[in-house]
């Protein structure tokens, strides 16, 4: 959650993508908010429009050159370099760490010495966001996310990615779904002037459109694919590992909180469905290289690069540790039930419970000389029951609660101030449950509290560790070391691909998440 200094319903165009809230949690919310609306922009505006850049990676010449001078030369430069911005501000910017780029910079280099289109040149970004996510732009522009690569588990499997998304500029699929959305531009406006007069029907029709150009066609995958997968073949990778990450994607889609992944548009399997079809045309192509085995992994070195990247939220967002939010700028914590779970979002923290319950908690600026009385009745709440409202005390801090109805939910609302600030607690339940809505909203407004200043300085964001095994190392022994995130065990096998029941080995290196 981002220190705002406004009412969140005060969004603009760029907020708007950047604040996309699941849409499971937003619609009780969205039913009691009157003037807070969830906005999330469609996928073909983020994949047509997030890092640092990397290094160049184009064909070896005596003079030093840049990525610039060589995609001067390409006539689809122009777009990559405009939409470049777009991916920025959509993936919270680059993620700048040399030893990082300098590590992808060679794998996609590796690839573009084999590559049947060697005069392009490419440069790589890496984004900074817990998403796991890769794309490519017309004119040679990569992005892969720091979500992306803290799943990836060697080189090959990132080579695997980078390869398919160089096979759609290859391909010039960017150009022809270019194409494809100005054809849609043109018929979205002729829905709208004959569908004028209905307006939820217009919406479906430009709704339905915009799906249509989300992703690339199944057509354009299937090839991306075979393009990608003979290429990290040719380069000496593992054929085989394009496969192996398509099934590491379907089994992080059940951890995306604890990835801190506030949005699955912006996520892999969003644009790149891993149906069990396409992983086995996948290994069908790494089988024309020989059995699995074959090509190199990398390994050390891939694990190298990334020991000590940023994993999950930044400061600036707030950290999420299994069931409790700290936000070491505000200097603000709170935690929620037992069987809760916390998705951190830009616009807000969302969490989810048992029996369909739903929280949102956020903060706004608000004056001094507004009772919080006042500002909960001031209209930014749907169907308030003025009746309910009851002005009490946490610890030291000024609080009002109330109560209100939306839709087949019940609500409470609680607000309480700090400072020139006032946070809000938004709890949802199905009306037929409303008997439980006192205990569950009293006990996370009841936990919210003001850090420490010592508190504060100890909070660390969660970063990727690699370790080492020793004798006597099971599974269990480094998943207790990682921080931050239930299910230890079961985040420890995703992160390093041991779902398989391989198990430990002495002297082998893992990826635990640790401060």
């Amino acid at each position: 959650m981002r220190h705002e200094t406004r009412p969140v319903k005060a969004e603009t165009a760029t907020g708007a993508r950047r604040r996309a809230v699941r849409a499971g949690l937003a619609l009780p919310l969205a039913l009691l908010l009157a003037g807070c609306t969830t906005l999330g922009g469609g996928l073909e505006e983020l994949a047509n429009g997030a890092g640092t850049e990397s290094s160049l990676v184009a064909p070896v010449r005596r003079d030093p050159v840049t990525f610039e001078a060589v995609q001067s030369n390409d006539p689809q430069s122009t777009i990559g370099k405009s939409q470049h911005p777009r991916i920025l501000a959509a993936y919270g910017g680059a993620y700048s760490d040399p030893k990082l780029e300098r590590m992808l910079a060679g794998i996609v280099g590796k690839l573009n010495a084999v590559s049947s289109d060697p005069g392009r040149a490419y440069s790589i970004t890496v984004l900074n966001s817990p998403n796991i996510n890769a794309f490519a732009l017309p004119g040679g522009y990569l992005y892969v996310t720091r979500g992306l690569l803290a799943l990836a588990n060697d080189s090959a499997e990132v080579a695997a990615v980078l390869a398919h998304e160089m096979g759609h500029v290859k391909a010039n699929h960017g150009i022809e779904r270019q194409q494809r959305e100005e054809a849609a531009e043109l018929a979205g406006r002729v829905v709208t002037e004959v569908l004028a007069s209905d307006t939820t029907a217009a919406r479906a029709a430009l709704a339905r459109g915009r799906l249509n150009l989300a992703s690339f066609s199944r057509n354009q995958e299937l090839q991306a694919d075979a393009m990608g997968i003979k290429q990290t073949g040719d380069a000496g990778y593992d054929p085989y590992a394009a496969a192996r990450f398509l099934k590491a994607m379907d089994s992080f889609s059940s951890f995306r909180n604890a990835f801190q992944a506030s949005n699955p548009n912006l996520d892999f399997l969003a644009s790149h469905p891993a149906a069990p079809q396409r992983v086995d045309l996948a290994r069908r192509h790494a089988a024309v290289f020989g059995p699995p085995g074959t090509g190199v992994t990398d390994r050390d070195r891939y694990l190298a690069g990334i020991d000590g990247m940023l994993f999950g939220d930044t400061a600036s967002e707030g950290y999420v540790r299994a069931r409790t939010f700290f936000h070491p700028g505000l200097g603000i914590t709170f935690t929620v039930p037992e069987g809760f779970v916390i998705d951190n979002t830009a616009e807000a923290v969302l969490a989810t419970g048992p029996g369909d319950t739903a929280i949102r908690f956020d903060g706004v600026a608000l004056p001094a000389t507004t009772s919080l009385t006042d500002y909960i009745q001031s209209g930014w709440v749907g169907g308030l029951d003025a009746a309910t409202i009851r002005p009490f005390r946490i610890g030291d801090l000024e609080a009002v609660s109330a109560q209100a109805v939306g839709g087949s939910y019940v609500f409470n609302v609680t607000v309480i101030r700090a400072g020139s600030q006032v946070y809000r607690f938004l709890t949802a339940l199905p009306a037929d449950t409303a008997a439980r809505l006192p205990r569950i909203a009293e006990s996370i407004a009841g936990s919210f509290r003001m850090l420490r200043p010592e508190e504060r300085e100890q909070l660390k964001p969660l970063r990727v560790r690699i370790v080492t095994a020793r004798a006597g190392d099971t599974e269990r022994s480094l998943a207790d070391r990682i921080q931050g995130v239930d299910r230890k065990v079961e985040m420890f096998r995703l992160l390093n691909d041991l779902e398989d029941g391989s198990g430990i080995r002495t002297g082998e290196r893992y990826k635990i998440i640790a401060e």
